[in-house]
């Protein structure tokens, strides 16, 4: 196993100590030095071939896709590296955030350490992180101060069901979110990679989350329900030919069956609990396929579940059972679905390879920004070959920065990461990537690197643009005064709303007011939310209003 690493409470020099620690330990994110007898030019590849199950979009919310994570052992269960794992655990840091692990579960949901979602691998990899706790010390809320609050680039608010934006998906408006601090407990998760600090707002532990996170740069998106995918990992010249071990570990939310639902794992009794829906049903399948790395090709598949994960988060990987639904494709064992592909049939297929790659990528070429939204816009270029105008690359790293500026190969690293989570086409055809999440009429610079499967990467090419205006129209209920507080379940909000429904809303005086406040309030509540003075202002102003409807009854939940 690789040095164990375990952070301490606010501690600078132990940060610092895990990043050199994994240099010089050789732990299996480290660089590896070259190989004496490796042929110039020569990549060995392990690829990886399976076809996710998952939920079905139904009437009762969106599709939902698994959470995957794959990693390489010895015979002798020595580990030796993690090759993918998706970027809701490996950038976004859901196994290592702020709350209760059983807080309810919804799109893009903001809070809750998910300590079940790979806890095969993550009793395994040999490494542990400070855990993240609320800035306030408090597990079980789902309210934050606005002080403690920063702007969400990726996470929404929390949802109700009954929320329109539940079945879209997507955030209704800008959220802001407690990014959390380190506690005094130490996690087997790695925090999240994304967050920009908003200094005096966030905890002077955010800035060291992105260089504890050593899973970042093998993250990748979700593949998705019923897509075909293959996950090919550079093999490090270091590593030695022979036989060795890989393990999938596949996770699941609200794979409910007879064993593990909602009545068996409730939701908990916390405040807000109308919010989100219980996802803790069947826990995550292993599958695991021995294969062997020489200097030829070698083929290995795997149609059947070596175990599952223990329910609580623990080290145990449990042996088949009859607690776990095995008939029902998307479903506990079959949650990998059956494959077909060069004639072979598998859940999972692992090839190791060996093949001669000195030629890079060539650039993307005729790139540009279309479709400016106020949060987000479309970037299409033409797509490079593998070698050189030849083939189809393995994908592409995104990056941008905020205004007009150069993003060369000195600060393509340090600027901020855009997920590609597109399948690449083949040589000259377009390409089309989504970039979400930025501020409305600001002027950024996004740039683009396509790599081959041997880790081969193309020149960078960049193109600058604006987003456009605010949209004028409805946003989340009582608006203003969530955008000064900084989240629709600060405490203050959720009381002026239960006074908007259970007062206002029954009288003509009320309603009339209520009508006004939603013409008027969307375009202030944009530019109060994107100001923190503003926000600070709109929360004085509120100050009286809110005291004066702590003195009054009234009906309502």
């Amino acid at each position: 196993m690789p040095d164990m690493v375990v952070f301490r409470r606010g501690s600078v020099l132990l940060a610092f100590s895990f990043v050199l620690s994994s240099l010089v330990s050789g732990a299996p994110f480290a660089p590896s030095p070259a190989r004496a007898d490796t042929p110039p030019g020569m990549c060995r590849v392990v690829n990886v071939d399976f076809t996710p199950g998952g939920i079905p979009a139904s009437a009762m919310g969106p599709q939902i896709d698994p959470q995957i994570v794959m990693w390489i052992e010895k015979p002798t269960g020595e580990f030796v590296s993690t090759v993918f794992i998706t970027q809701q655990t490996g950038r976004f840091g859901i196994g290592n955030r702020p709350g209760r692990f059983d807080f309810n579960s919804g799109p893009n949901w903001p809070y809750g350490r998910r300590i079940t979602v790979f806890p095969v691998w993550a009793h395994r990899h040999g490494m542990t992180f400070p855990e993240l706790d609320f800035q306030s010390g408090t597990d079980d809320d789902l309210s934050h101060m606005a002080g403690q609050s920063s702007h969400e680039m990726h996470f929404c608010r929390p949802l109700e069901q009954n929320e329109p934006q539940w079945d879209a998906a997507t955030c209704s408006s800008p959220a802001f979110t407690d990014k959390g601090k380190f506690g005094s407990a130490t996690s087997l998760y790695p925090p999240r990679a994304d967050v920009i600090p908003t200094a005096g707002t966030d905890s002077p532990s955010v800035p060291m989350y992105k260089s504890m996170n050593p899973f970042d740069a093998i993250s990748a998106a979700t593949p998705h329900l019923g897509v075909s995918t293959e996950v090919s990992w550079p093999i490090p010249p270091d590593l030695a030919i022979g036989d060795y071990v890989m393990f999938v570990e596949v996770s699941l939310e609200q794979d409910f069956n007879a064993t593990y639902n909602t009545t068996a794992y409730p939701p908990p009794d916390v405040a807000y609990g109308t919010y989100g829906v219980p996802y803790r049903g069947q826990p995550s399948v292993v599958y695991q396929v021995p294969f062997k790395i020489s200097d030829g090709e070698t083929t290995a598949i795997t149609n059947d579940y070596v175990g599952y994960g223990d329910p609580a988060g623990g080290a145990t990987l449990h042996p088949p059972d009859t607690t776990m639904t095995s008939n029902l494709p998307n479903s506990g064992a079959l949650r990998l679905l059956m494959t077909s592909k060069d004639g072979d049939m598998f859940r999972v297929r692992v090839k190791a390879r060996s093949e001669h790659d000195s030629i890079a990528p060539s650039a993307p070429s005729n790139m540009i920004a279309s479709d400016p939204q106020p949060s987000g816009a479309t970037l299409s270029f033409l797509a490079p070959g593998d070698d050189g105008l030849i083939g189809t690359v393995q994908g592409y790293d995104v990056r941008y920065l905020q205004g007009n500026v150069a993003i060369t190969d000195d600060n393509f690293a340090s600027a901020n990461e855009i997920t590609f989570d597109g399948t690449p086409v083949p040589a000259g055809q377009e390409q089309v990537l989504t970039l979400k999440s930025l501020l409305p009429e600001t002027e950024y610079t996004v740039a683009v690197r396509a790599f081959d499967n041997c880790g081969n990467t193309s020149p960078i090419v960049t193109t600058t643009f604006a987003t456009a205006e605010r949209k004028q129209g409805e946003v989340d209920a009582c608006f203003i005064a969530t955008a000064a507080y900084g989240s629709v379940l600060a405490n203050d909000v959720e009381l002026l709303r239960r006074f908007r429904d259970s007062l206002l809303k029954h009288s003509v005086l009320g309603e009339l007011a209520v009508e006004t406040y939603y013409t008027f309030g969307p375009p202030v509540a944009g530019v109060i939310g994107e100001s923190d003075l503003l926000r600070a202002t709109a929360r004085d102003l509120l100050s009286p209003i809110v005291d004066r409807v702590r003195t009054l009854r009234w009906g309502g939940r």
